[in-house]
């Protein structure tokens, strides 16, 4: 998202109040860290925001923030929204050096879903257990998602984190820890099915009034 150059300011007011006066007047407070300067707050434009949170490939891309007149590239690392209205509230902007490794969330996009056999063949349904996953690479080799083909897919089977082809110089964090670290990513699991009713016990049959012997004298 080479094109994408989001507007802001720094701000030195900090707390609750200050971040509510700045929402009033079209801006939404942030905070600028990492590579070798000192974290900054800074407020970003609510319109430009809005308009790059549209975006899927803004979340894992890089993409150019101008404070003043001094122009960097940075990745998002995280984004606060309203409770109810699903607006952004606080963003977190992570700073990104060329040559320098970095660690950020990524997508995942799954394809071939329709043409599983676990789905298509067997009636099984797809379990999405991740929707993104944390990679470390260097800038230059950022993806924008993670293709994830379960087309060959079967009824109870799974793909890891270690069954993914992953785009060359990118890593996932969580396999670098070991083993057992390698979680679940999507599956295909059998529905639930609810019971024939052919299947249900029979009832008794009701006996009508008068059909029951009578006992008489012998």
């Amino acid at each position: 998202m080479a094109d994408l150059n989001l507007t802001a300011q720094l701000r030195e007011d900090k707390g609750k109040g200050a971040s509510r006066r700045l929402r009033r007047t079209g801006w939404v407070p942030g905070i600028l860290y990492g590579g070798d300067r000192e974290p900054r707050s800074i407020a970003l434009k609510d319109n430009e925001l809005k308009n790059a949170l549209k975006n899927e490939s803004f979340y894992s891309s890089i993409f150019t923030i101008t404070v003043g007149d001094v122009s960097q590239d940075v990745v998002l690392k995280d984004i606060q929204r309203h409770p109810a209205r699903e607006e952004a509230m606080h963003v977190d902007l992570m700073r990104v050096t060329a040559g320098q490794a970095l660690k950020t969330n990524v997508q995942f996009h799954f394809v071939g879903e329709d043409i599983a056999p676990g789905v298509k063949e067997e009636g099984g349904a797809i379990s999405h257990n991740m929707v993104d996953v944390e990679i470390t690479c260097l800038p230059k080799d950022l993806p924008e998602f993670i293709e994830v083909d379960v087309s060959k897919l079967r009824k109870d089977e799974t793909i890891h984190l270690s069954d993914l082809v992953l785009p060359e110089g990118v890593q996932i964090v969580e396999l670098m820890h070991g083993s057992s670290h390698d979680q679940a990513v999507v599956s295909i699991r059998a529905t639930r099915v609810s019971k024939d009713i052919d299947d249900a016990p029979a009832e008794a049959p009701e006996v009508a009034e008068g059909d029951a012997t009578e006992g008489g004298d012998a």
